[in-house]
């Protein structure tokens, strides 16, 4: 289990350009993850990611 203390890596690759389903198809995250992340708190950070994972699988 990863230690809540350490900082989250963001998923952003640099591919930045949203479908038409507002997702970004470099890091999976939603336009309004992609806001939220840079005040967001680290649990919050983990959430997104499990978010961006099952997006992803389902691509």
């Amino acid at each position: 289990m990863k230690d809540a203390t350490q900082p989250v890596k963001s998923p952003c690759i640099e591919v930045c350009s949203l479908n038409n389903e507002d997702v970004c198809i470099g890091c999976y995250r939603t336009a309004k993850e992609i806001i939220e992340w840079f005040s967001a708190p680290t649990e919050r950070k983990r959430e997104i990611l499990a978010e961006i994972d099952q997006r992803r699988s389902k691509s």
